[in-house]
């Protein structure tokens, strides 16, 4: 008998009993370079690392034994309002969970931990930008309760840890999902 997908648990891998989700401290900034891989944005984790501490962003950080295996970006406010306003929108960015992690509801717990931390600061909604091309996160935030609501043209520019600016074009979707 085939069961819908819906109807289907799967069992919680064990070592997700182990991983710790929280806010990112200073000393935590190496680790969200992973070994390397994300060198090139040393300045930006920095720069959301100090609005953070003005109160404007929330930056969590997922380990397990002291490895950073995953991590999310929550801006509170933003001249862009449609993303965050400070006080019912709120927007996520920076998603990442190390790809020998993926498929194994880390992602899922991460995403619960942040939308049950902005339910209490009062937030409504959430909305994030995923690349077109990234049809696997889609269909996790879809899986999330997400849903389209616009395209974004994806451009933005920066400065790499040697202080080389980079313009990056990612033409993306605007998802965003009910918190309350």
């Amino acid at each position: 008998m085939n069961l819908p997908e819906a109807a289907i648990t799967r069992e919680e891998p064990e070592w997700l009993q182990r991983v710790i989700i929280r806010h990112v401290i200073s000393e935590d900034l190496p680790l969200l370079e992973w070994e390397g891989e994300y060198l090139h944005f040393r300045r930006l984790f920095a720069g959301a690392y100090q609005r953070q501490l003005a109160g404007q962003s929330v930056l969590w950080i997922a380990l397990l034994d002291g490895r950073a295996v995953g991590q999310v970006f929550i801006q509170l406010d933003s001249e862009r309002l449609d993303l965050a306003d400070g006080l019912e929108r709120a927007y996520l960015y920076s998603f990442r969970v190390r790809p020998e992690f993926r498929g194994q509801q880390l992602g899922t717990l991460i995403h619960r931990t942040v939308e049950n931390d902005l339910r209490l600061r009062g937030y409504q909604y959430i909305t994030l930008n995923v690349g077109k091309k990234n049809i696997r996160a889609q269909a996790l935030y879809r899986r999330l309760g997400y849903r389209y609501v616009a395209h974004e043209p994806g451009r933005w520019s920066y400065p790499d840890h040697e202080g080389v600016w980079h313009d990056v074009e990612e033409p993306a979707w605007r998802m965003e999902k009910r918190l309350i």
